[in-house]
């Protein structure tokens, strides 16, 4: 593939072209820091192949200098399977999985260089980045070979090439043919050279140009792969042996092609390797042997692990070589080990029936050092018959089984274990906690009980040792003067729970690293540390000790000892060898009796390599190896050391037997008692053991080095991934404890966060850095990176659907991201949205069970916030600072969580200690816990169940009942020596996870949940179209646990289930589905009868024919809901809840006088589809009558005029209108300060005939009786009460309480005292009883719900005929009852959500629910199987079905619906702020009424006052008409907020062009221009990194100003969308307005023709004059308005506000946070404050109008204020139910918008 023929690939990031001056000919280059993003893809697209089929790939290319680079090769196999190839110079070692092959890449270095000649010798070739100076290389990968050893597949064809930076390419050449590299084809023909089979020279266009009288190989690399080359690490891409002088081998395999299958499952595996040489044992050791080296001559012994080199020490004597090892890592079972002779190939086949081919290891392996001081760790030590073994885990000891990898645990500890000791019988357990604390506690090993505590006096205990009979104890540590104290215990009475007496006692000058008391006597021990060896013995209750002579070597820093094993007849006891290893390599031999060193010998290193002068040095350097543990057994001797190697010696250290290499330092070695396992532990936090006879290395526990910071569970595949402190991503298996993947960050940056996908083999990760990137576990491959975070990412967490990945950052951005692809795209980005801080928590967002909700802790510490999940549309912020007023400081959030099986629940934890249950819909307290932890509570989460609570502070774990029901409420468990930094439940629900010193897997021990059934004995029948008769099945089979059906067509009748006839006792009948929150059972109550359930309603029961008691109204407000329970939410869309407000409405505003207003009320525009059942239409009189925030409005359908009705202040929440259309009803209000309000509305004049209030909360329903006497309330779940009222007087009848929430009711269309109420899971039939004319009541029977709906919420009830009642429930069903029996007859599954709308008119029904979907069905059938004259049973009924006719998807949810009595048309109103008129005889539906469903940020009347734009908060530009209020056309953005909009200038004005555009700013950063005539985006501009604040074209149109949330001010072109200037003289701080005037050209001394402001947050105003045809802007004035301190919530404070008088020339208007509330005018000629108008409240929004001096002010307590500027007049206008935060004066002046959230009004000005 010829480079000029590259223009059909991909190049992506920074790739050019440049002539080599050595190649003489174009190459490509590719650079960047990030390989991934920097690259050559050949093809151009990945699902094109390249389909090239040659066994060999030629690359000729060359690294860049002192960087990295990496090659893929996407190959396919005749599988089919496609297997990625990757080599780099990135990759440390051989890695390989199913599908994926990486290869260490060792780049060679140019001729001369001092690397080309170290690297000659070198053990280690150069991995990590290239060399200073690299050479062009030939690469030749033999295809075939690597897909047949490594994967055992067949190569068929080379799919994709992909070439990462850092690179220079030539070109690239497969082939059958093996080339010569070196042989061109004019040398071929001139040379007449005859070339093997399968060889020929190379290609013209693969050859490199060599100048005559120089060669190939001087001037160039090539390298084949496989290699021969013996540089480490194995399997590494390498420059042969010998390469440049050999020919070409007529082999096409230079190696025998066994079959290897390398393991799968463990792709992170220890890098350890087994290396056995001819030496032996003692016993068997050749003649050829070192000498003895004495005390007196200190030979270098340098260590050579593979026979070969010569020991200077004894010159001329060679370690025989006759056999070599190597390693191949094949399954769990760990490192196998194989001898083979020189000239022979062994195969071995392993217990998993997997062929393995041995391949000689070469030359020796390098040691590497380490550059750190080492980790001092705790003792491990093996139990006496080698099958466990003992280590700490900070706080906790653990036992664990070799064989099995079970482990006990010895909890008791308050603070980290810092030494361990282990009797010779393995019955005592001796163990020592640091800390303030210290202590000793013994416990019997096999029982895992603390026999005594032992209190040691000493700040720092670090090592015990017991003595061989386990009778004395010995200690070290340091004492209240830091002076080191070893002290001795008796212990041989602990079994018998006797004291532990003080043996001796003694205080020492010298450095004790390691003591150990002598296992042939309990009076001697052995001590060694920095420049000292000492012998100790105990002589009548005194300790005293010799030190051992170490002449020249008293300067050593000795880390461990051990004496020689083993005993003859013919020796005294004592007279041992005592061997001492050192920080420096030495190792002493002393003679014990004689206390003198017998011998010295030195571990050094071979040879130093290259490459630790260029890499990151992570082993310590020095003179020798340090040796940091030593153990010694009979038969030898075993030394842990720094560069990583555990190594096996004969007792005379002739030369090494077996060694094992580790991922890092070796810090501790232990012998088993019988000398047949070797247990190492390295600093990298690994445990592991030798079996001795086998040669086999297990990896017994892995950890990570520093605390574990978060996690994530992986309930699908029952993994764990931890993140920690050591900048590593660990991915564990939740069965067998194993570790099964690692993922290293950067040194620069390190791991936050995690999150797995809940069901996707992938995790999300969030580093310091600000990038979060999501990892394929499988493939262990980066499938997605973003860098929307510029600070660190505290928390990620996917929703549990999967579809959305939410990151937060501690500067306070919100990031969503689309996870249902695998790029995981941005969707939306919000600033300022988080908390800012460091390190809050993994908890600092959560996402609700059902996927909708998103809850965070900001944008302050003070605010919790509620949000869309799919859109992060705010829904609710609530403040807990404010929630407890009796507190005395300011309450923080620290963490959030969502209740799984009550959505309407949020937990809340804060810094007071406290834990909140916060309702999500209406921000409630519900409850509140105090003293949680005695620190604050970090962490906690909820059982799926809802039965249990897990919090988690400091380092204890609590349990607690969720209700908080019990006598003690919480359980305390300890173990975490550390913080813990999360708690959550185990997928299954059967463990708990904890995380913070280390991974902490707990089993969870709750007692089984009591459930007790109450159903109805039912039958189900569905229809079949093979078969016409009733078919009947088993009631059990619609249990509430089994799935949904699947949505059916009309096609296909849906199921429908009919119930028996026989009727319970209604009180039995009722299932308790309250969302009361419920005791949990207890254990011991497991087997008990179900209670008796009982009713809830405070109603007497209906018994016919007779008397029956009442409930007056005088009694019914005393009685409580449950006393002690808090009211909570029901789960359903149905329940009205008001929007969430921080506005205060001012009761001290008066209405201007009438007749004198300088405001009317012109126009409403759009409709509150937040309430429920707002809008009611009478076809008969075409009464029209919706709401829109507190206004009601009336509007004539064939006109479009309107009438608004004004005597609300809150949300209205419900309408009704009486069956006559002369009176409409309407509710709104309702709280903690006031009553609701509902007002009665006659339709003939507008007026309000009345004004009721009983409510306390919100009015969920409003209904007149058929004859139009009674009106029905029903109130909210927090006081859920039926009040009946008289329509003759409008007193209040009579009120009934009810324990259960309601949710809507109707009156019987037929009789006038008949009526129906429904709530959760409940249907209350209710009757009016009135005595003498005068007095009424209610009485009312409730009935549950059939089994075959389960428990539910009924949310929505319409009548057919006086017999037959229609309901529907929030799981899509609906059911047919019988008003005579009150039995349900029928149930079916009308939709798949909530049904929150039924309307019913002869055999038609309509259904509206939450899915959007307006469903007309066919009910015919129904009347006929309740008809009591109908005697055949349901069996001999066929045909009888419901049918589905029309279905009509609208655009949000169903809320409101009316419609004429032949349910030809009809209106129906959503969530989305629509009202539409439906046509079933078309299938029509079409837009009456638009709003905006979310904030409105802003309005703008077109020049020509034709058209109006508005944008809102979900992303739209909506045009208006401004004469009809009608919606023209709509620019939708998804998932940004439209925060800005403006107009082209007026025509005549506006000189590049005459069309009219609209501009808006977004909250990417974007300004998007919009054409009316085309209605299309006309340009796409990206003026801004951040969100869009301001936006405003110049005066005359020729450049367009933004203003962003950074302070940056970008000039661009309106035409080509290039940036023309940008102004950062407002840096920090918002722009909120963007000004634009004309200006004469010479005015105020500068040249311009306009001037124009920016104000910024901080109040500051900068004044420009322009001439932008000329590229001029110079600033005029600079003010900057003082104020005092601001509060702590910044959010808090009122924008900054200035606008142009355009009535007073020069004059600038402005407004903002200072230390009056007033409106300031500055006069720019005279450069002074002109005059000041005071205010009542923060303005929110200014305007100025162009005529009559007038300004209009919004402010925070809903008031719009209309000032005369000149004289101060004002009057004050109270009809938005919000904050009023937008105002706009049209250009005339004749009109003014306002907007308060999604309500916009349109007003008519008359002046003041």
């Amino acid at each position: 593939m010829k480079i000029e023929e590259w223009k059909k690939v991909t190049k992506e990031g920074d790739v050019t072209t440049y002539m080599d001056k050595n190649l003489k000919c174009s190459v490509f280059r590719i650079r960047g820091s990030v390989p991934a993003s920097n690259y050559i893809l050949l093809p151009k697209t990945s699902s094109q192949s390249l389909g090239l089929t040659g066994r060999f790939l030629y690359l000729l290319f060359r690294p860049s200098p002192n960087k990295h680079f990496i090659v893929h090769l996407d190959i396919t196999v005749e599988e089919g399977q496609v297997i990625r190839v990757s080599f780099s110079n990135m990759f440390k070692e051989f890695k390989s999985t199913a599908t994926w092959l990486q290869f260490p890449f060792l780049c060679g270095a140019a001729h001369g260089s001092v690397y080309e000649n170290t690297a000659s010798t070198a053990k280690q070739g150069l991995v990590g980045p290239a060399p200073p100076s690299t050479r062009w290389t030939c690469l030749t990968m033999d295809l075939c070979y690597v897909l047949s050893v490594y994967l055992n597949r067949t190569h068929s064809h080379l799919k994709s090439i992909k070439l990462c930076a850092n690179m220079s390419v030539k070109n690239i050449i497969t082939s059958d043919l093996l080339f010569d590299p070196g042989l061109s084809f004019s040398e071929f023909r001139q040379s007449g050279v005859m070339l093997p089979d399968g060889t020929a020279p190379m290609p013209r266009e693969m050859c490199f140009p060599v100048p005559k009288g120089q060669s190939w190989h001087n001037l160039y690399d090539y390298i084949r792969f496989p290699s021969d080359g013996t540089k480490l690490p194995f399997d590494s891409i390498q420059k042969g042996s010998n390469s440049a002088a050999k020919k070409v081998s007529t082999e096409k395999s230079p190696q025998r092609e066994e079959s290897r299958i390398v393991s799968l499952s463990k792709p992170v595996q220890d890098r350890v390797s087994l290396i056995q040489q001819i030496t032996t044992p003692k016993s068997a050791r050749s003649t050829k042997q070192r000498s003895v080296i004495q005390k007196t001559s200190l030979p270098e012994l340098i260590y050579t692990p593979s026979g070969g080199s010569v020991s200077p020490g004894s010159p001329g004597q060679m370690s025989q070589a006759g056999e070599e090892v190597t390693v191949v890592c094949a399954d769990d079972a760990g490192v196998h080990v194989y001898a083979r002779c020189e000239d022979d190939v062994y195969t071995h086949i392993t217990d998993s029936e997997e062929e393995i081919t041995v391949i000689n290891a070469g030359s020796p392996r390098p040691v590497s050092l380490s550059s750190g001081q080492p980790v001092k760790q705790p003792q491990a030590v093996w139990s006496s018959d080698g099958e466990e073994f003992v280590y700490p885990c900070h706080a906790i000891i653990i036992s664990m089984t070799v064989s099995s990898g079970q482990q006990r645990f010895f909890i008791g500890h308050t603070d980290k274990v810092s030494a361990l000791a282990l009797n010779g019988s393995s019955t005592v357990l001796a163990s020592a906690q640091m800390g303030a604390n210290s202590l000793i506690r013994l416990w019997s090993y096999s029982g895992g009980v603390c026999q005594t505590i032992i209190p040691t006096h000493t700040h720092a205990l670090n090592l015990l040792s017991f003595s061989q009979s386990g009778g004395v104890l010995c200690g070290v540590g340091k004492d209240g003067h830091n002076k080191t104290t070893v002290i001795l215990w008796n212990t041989r009475r602990v079994a018998e729970g006797g004291v532990v007496p003080v043996l001796a006692k003694a205080h020492t000058d010298v450095d004790i690293q390691m003591m150990k008391i002598a296992f042939f006597d309990d009076t001697r021990m052995v001590s060694c540390g920095l420049g000292n060896v000492r012998l100790w013995r105990v002589r009548g209750g005194s300790l005293r000790s010799c030190p051992v002579d170490l002449g020249q070597y008293h300067s050593l820093e000795f880390t461990d000892l051990g004496f020689e094993q083993g005993h003859t007849q013919d020796r005294p006891v004592d007279d041992r060898t005592l061997f001492v290893s050192s920080r420096s390599g030495h190792i002493l031999e002393i003679d014990y009796v004689a206390v003198g060193i017998k011998n010295i010998r030195r571990l050094l290193p071979a040879q130093e390599s290259h490459t630790h002068q260029r890499e990151k040095q992570t082993f310590s350097t020095g003179a020798g190896i340090a040796v940091n543990s030593i153990s010694v057994c009979a038969e030898f001797c075993v030394t842990g050391s720094e560069d990583g190697f555990m190594r096996l010696w004969p007792l005379d250290f002739s030369s090494v037997f077996l060694e094992a290499e580790h991922e890092g330092p070796v810090s501790l070695v232990c012998v088993s008692s019988d000398g047949s396992k070797v247990l190492a532990a390295t600093t990298a936090g690994n445990l592991g053991y030798l079996d001795v006879g086998s040669r086999g290395y297990r990896t017994l526990m892995r950890s990570h080095t520093g605390s574990v910071l978060g996690f994530s569970v992986d309930g699908v595949r029952r993994r764990v991934t931890t993140l920690s402190r050591d900048s590593t991503v660990r991915v564990w298996d939740m069965d067998t404890m194993q570790q099964l993947y690692d993922f290293v960050s950067d040194d620069d940056e390190s791991p936050c966060s995690v999150a797995f996908h809940p069901s996707m083999p992938l995790f999300a990760c969030g580093s310091s850095s600000g990038a979060v990137r999501v990892f394929d576990i499988q493939t262990s491959s980066l499938i997605a990176q973003h860098r929307q975070h510029s600070g660190s990412v505290d928390s990620v967490i996917y929703s549990p659907d999967g579809q959305c990945l939410f990151s937060a950052g501690d500067l306070g951005y919100l990031v969503l991201y689309n996870s249902s692809q695998n790029d995981h795209h941005v969707a939306r980005v919000l600033g300022n949205a988080v908390a800012r801080g460091v390190n809050r928590g993994p908890d600092t967002l959560a996402v609700s069970s059902d996927s909708r909700c998103l809850a965070l802790v900001g944008p302050t510490e003070y605010i919790v916030t509620i949000m869309e999940a799919q859109s992060l549309n705010e829904l609710l912020r609530v403040d807990v600072s404010i929630l407890d007023v009796e507190s005395t400081t300011l309450d923080s959030a620290l963490n959030v969580c969502f209740s799984p099986t009550s959505l309407s629940h949020l937990l809340v934890t804060t810094s007071a200690n406290k834990i909140l249950w916060i309702d999500t819909h209406t921000g409630q307290l519900l409850r509140q816990v105090s003293e949680v932890h005695k620190s604050q509570c970090v962490s906690l989460a909820v059982s799926e169940d809802g039965r249990y609570l897990l919090t988690a502070g400091q380092n204890s774990l609590k349990v607690w009942d969720y209700d908080m029901n019990l006598d003690v409420n919480s359980q305390v468990f300890i173990g975490h020596s550390e913080p813990i930094r999360q708690v959550r439940f185990t997928p299954d629900q059967m463990g708990v996870v904890t995380v913070g010193d280390a991974l902490f897997f707990w089993d969870f021990l709750a007692p089984p949940q009591e459930i007790s059934h109450c159903r109805s004995q039912a039958i189900e029948v569905s229809s079949h179209k093979s078969a016409h008769s009733w078919e009947e099945l088993n009631g059990a089979e619609l249990s509430n646990e089994s799935p949904r059906e699947a949505l059916f067509q009309p096609s296909s009748p849906p199921v429908m289930n009919f119930l028996s006839s026989e009727r319970k006792d209604s009180e039995g009948f009722l299932c308790d589905s309250t969302a009361e929150l419920q005791p949990s059972p207890t254990a011991g109550h497991t087997h008990s009868p179900p209670s008796k359930h009982t009713s809830f309603l405070r109603v007497t029961e209906w018994v016919k024919n007779e008397d029956t008691p009442t409930l007056p109204a005088s009694q019914s407000r005393k009685e409580k809901i449950r006393d002690g329970h808090t009211a909570v939410r029901p789960d359903c869309y149905k329940h009205f809840t008001p929007r969430f407000k921080t506005s205060v409405l001012d009761q001290t505003v008066v209405a201007p006088p009438s007749g004198q207003a300088g405001l009317s009320l012109k126009a409403v525009i759009g409709y509150n589809g937040n309430g429920r059942g707002n809008m009611v239409w009478n076809p008969d009189s075409g009464l029209f009558v919706y709401s829109c925030g507190c206004v009601v409005v009336v509007e004539d359908l064939h006109t479009g005029s309107q009438r608004q009705w004004l005597g609300h202040t809150e949300e209205i929440s419900t309408l009704a209108v009486t069956h006559d259309a002369q009176m409409v009803a309407s509710a709104s209000g309702g709280g903690a300060s006031h009553s609701s309000l509902i007002c009665i509305w006659n339709v003939s004049d507008g007026s309000c005939r009345n004004r009721l209030s009983y409510h306390k909360g919100a009015v969920q329903s409003l209904t007149f009786s058929r004859d139009d006497m009674y009106l029905l309330s029903v109130g909210d779940f927090s006081e859920p009460v039926v009040a009946l009222w008289s329509t003759r007087s409008f007193e209040l009848l009579c009120t009934v309480h009810i324990s259960i929430p309601l949710h809507d009711a109707s009156f019987c269309p037929f009789t006038a005292n008949e009526l129906t109420l429904i709530g959760s899971s409940a249907v209350v039939f209710t009757q009016i009883q009135t005595h003498d004319n005068k007095t009424s009541e209610l009485q009312a029977q409730k009935v549950g719900l059939p089994d075959a709906v389960g428990q539910a919420e009924v949310t929505s009830l319409c009548y057919n005929t006086r017999r037959i009642l229609y309901t529907g429930t929030n799981s899509g069903h609906v059911c047919v009852w019988d008003c005579n029996t009150q039995r349900c007859f029928v149930t079916w599954e009308a939709d798949g959500g909530e049904i929150g709308v039924l309307v019913c008119r002869g055999n038609k029904l309509v259904t509206g629910s939450n899915t959007k979907k307006l469903r007309l069905w066919s009910v015919a059938s129904v009347q006929n199987l309740s008809n009591p004259n109908n005697k055949s049973s349901a069996g001999q009924d066929d045909g009888t079905q419901v049918q589905l006719e029309q279905e009509l998807l609208l655009d949000g949810t169903v809320v409101s619906a009316a419609f004429d009595d032949a349910m030809d048309m009809g209106i129906v109103g959503t969530t989305a702020g629509t009202l539409w008129y439906i046509n079933w005889a078309d299938s029509t539906s079409i837009r009456l009424i638009s709003g905006h469903k979310s904030k409105v940020n802003g309005v703008v009347c077109s020049p020509d006052e034709k058209h109006f734009v508005t944008c809102g908060q979900d992303g739209s530009v909506r045009v208006w008409a401004l004469q009809s209020h009608e919606l023209l056309v709509q620019f939708q953005v998804l998932n940004q907020s439209c925060e800005c909009v403006c107009w082209t200038p007026p025509r005549g004005v506006f000189e590049p062009s005459d069309r009219t555009c609209v501009a808006g700013g977004y909250s990417d950063g974007t300004v998007r221009i919009f054409s009316l005539e085309s209605a299309e985006m006309e340009l796409k501009l990206q003026p801004q990194p951040v969100s869009v604040c301001a936006l405003q074209y110049s005066h005359y149109g020729h450049v367009l100003l933004s203003g962003g949330r950074d302070g940056l001010i970008t000039v661009s072109s309106p035409v080509t969308g290039v940036t023309v200037r940008t102004i950062s003289d407002h840096k920090g701080a918002p722009i909120t307005t963007v000004q634009c005037t004309s200006k004469q050209y010479k005015e105020f001394g500068l040249e311009g023709n306009e001037l124009w402001l920016a104000v910024s947050a901080d109040r500051r105003v900068s004044i420009w004059a322009a001439d932008w045809t000329k590229d001029k802007c110079e600033l005029l004035d600079w003010l900057t308005f003082p104020a005092p301190s601001p509060p702590e919530d910044v959010l808090a404070l009122p924008p900054s506000l200035a606008a142009f008088s355009p009535s007073e020339r020069g004059v600038v208007v402005y407004t903002g946070y200072a230390v009056e509330k007033e409106i300031i005018f500055y006069c720019l000629y005279k450069k002074q404050v002109l005059r000041t108008i005071s205010l009542a409240d923060w303005a929110l929004c200014l305007s100025l109008c162009s005529t009559g001096r007038l300004l209009a002010v919004g402010s925070n307590q809903r008031v719009l204020k209309l000032i005369h500027s000149s004289s101060g007049r004002f009057q004050d206008f109270s009809s938005h139910s919000d904050s009023v935060q937008v105002c706009s004066f049209s250009w005339s002046g004749s009109q003014l918008f306002t907007a308060a959230n999604n309500e916009l009004l349109l007003w008519s000005v008359h002046g003041l």
